[in-house]
């Protein structure tokens, strides 16, 4: 059941990468599409918690100091990420700050002791690989970044580290996720408030606000599946599963946007294929 879960939380998360994709396809506003993704995903958790009764661990302090550290783990590794795309190629900054997975398996297998069977670990192995090579593209030999741009992605990579980690940690105390990330999503929806008054092009506010609202509600439903997942199967298994999401938003850009795949980006759809039949045998 766990492995059905882990895929479903790849799929949902992966679509609300997708609502991003579109956003900025359309050159929309960042801030805006990001206000909108934690004003809906914060309803989301705050509504679950209460449905599952879990809203009045509100008054826990670990509850509060877990949900700032996922919260600033989520908004620090979003706006650095964007920030590395100031300086260096997407294509190579999405695959990157995804391999904050590593981390977290480590956390599972050295930390907390969760077992892992060489078929399993040949299954994260080519999951890993088809995170890395789903947005790779032949960079030209002229092409080069600007050395801010390991600080920023580096940073992006620890950051997020907090949010997925994070949760396998909260769930190792027996804490409940949604009252957590009510709180990490609620901090976030503050932070990028306050640099909405530079969107100024108020049609464009609008559709970057509607297209973020619909990425919440899958990152929602995306990030409260993964910790299930955690909750019920191994997290170094479950966490490569998720990092996952990405083949998502590949998808729809070759169905809606008729984007081609390379050579390498097909090598990363049989990878992931591979990898879920390995991990499931």
């Amino acid at each position: 059941m766990w492995l059905a879960i882990a895929v479903g939380s790849a799929l949902l998360f992966g679509l609300a990468g997708w609502w991003m994709k579109v956003s900025q396809m359309r050159r929309r506003h960042v801030s805006v599409m990001l206000f909108g993704l934690y004003a809906s995903g914060t309803a989301g958790f705050g509504i679950h918690a209460t449905v599952e009764g879990s809203i009045h661990q509100l008054n826990d302090y670990r509850i509060w100091l877990a949900g700032i550290i996922i919260g600033a783990g989520s908004a620090l590794g979003n706006a650095l990420f964007m920030k590395a795309l100031d300086y260096g190629p997407a294509a190579l900054t999405s695959p990157l700050t995804n391999m904050n997975i590593v981390l977290v398996i480590a956390l599972g297998t050295l930390y907390y002791g969760e077992t892992l069977q060489w078929t399993e670990a040949i299954g994260i192995a080519l999951l890993l690989a088809a995170v890395v090579m789903i947005s790779y593209k032949k960079q030209s030999a002229s092409s080069s970044v600007e050395s801010r741009w390991y600080i920023y992605v580096t940073a992006a990579i620890l950051f997020f580290t907090f949010r997925n980690g994070g949760l396998k940690v909260t769930e190792e105390l027996d804490l409940s996720s949604a009252p957590i990330l009510f709180i990490g999503y609620a901090l976030s929806l503050i932070w990028f408030a306050f640099p909405l008054r530079k969107a100024s092009d108020r049609p464009a506010f609008g559709t970057g606000l509607k297209l973020g609202l619909l990425a919440g509600v899958f990152s929602y439903g995306g990030l409260q599946l993964y910790a299930v997942a955690l909750a019920t199967g191994p997290s170094n298994l479950a966490a490569p599963i998720f990092a996952t999401n990405s083949l998502v938003v590949a998808a729809g850009s070759i169905l809606i946007y008729k984007e081609k795949l390379n050579l390498a980006q097909w090598t990363a759809f049989l990878l992931t294929i591979a990898g879920l039949i390995i991990i499931r045998i």
